[in-house]
């Protein structure tokens, strides 16, 4: 098998269950936004402890069921069994890892300055383009989905890993800027 095919070089893209797209179409532009969040998550979990690394991994895997949903034709979408779609228990899967990972770190009560260290950096690098692929996800009006919900958690799932593997946030108001 090649890696290859060639049959998007006139700009189009297959759905899965049949179709074809523009690439520049909404739908695969979303699912590109998720593929590049996991991408920004597996950089993330390259650099964490085991602990973090094995949260990281299960929503790796997770996130090519929300891609597959979002890559589905949509007349097909009844195609996919419940192993293929976004579900409610994904979703408070993810409210659960945020509550316990909460637990660990004290909230900062104010805007938090990324980049206090590598991994909450690459952390908060992933949590913004998974908010981006939450915004586009919006824009296709899914139905009966819990892609939006999945995406919303997860996104905030990534700022309190991120606060957590700081252990003390830089806010706004603790910087200052001198000339």
């Amino acid at each position: 098998m090649k890696v290859y095919t060639r049959r998007g070089d006139d700009g189009s893209t297959d759905l899965l269950y049949g179709g074809r797209v523009s690439k520049s179409d909404l739908r695969p532009e979303v699912y590109g936004d998720v593929d590049e969040t996991q991408a920004f998550i597996g950089l993330a979990r390259a650099a964490a402890n085991e602990e973090l690394s094995n949260f990281l991994l299960k929503i790796e895997r997770e996130l090519w069921i929300v891609m597959a949903e979002l890559a589905c034709n949509p007349e097909k979408i009844d195609n996919l069994d419940e192993s293929s779609r976004v579900t409610e228990e994904m979703v408070k899967g993810l409210e659960d890892l945020i509550d316990g990972v909460s637990e660990k770190f004290e909230p900062p009560t104010e805007f938090v300055v990324p980049g206090e260290n590598e991994v909450a950096a690459r952390l908060d690098v992933a949590r913004t383009v998974c908010r981006r692929a939450e915004r586009s996800a919006v824009g296709l009006s899914l139905k009966e989905s819990n892609v939006v919900p999945y995406l919303n958690r997860l996104s905030d799932f990534l700022w309190s890993a991120a606060r957590w593997q700081e252990g003390e946030s830089v806010t706004t108001k603790s910087i200052s800027v001198s000339e």
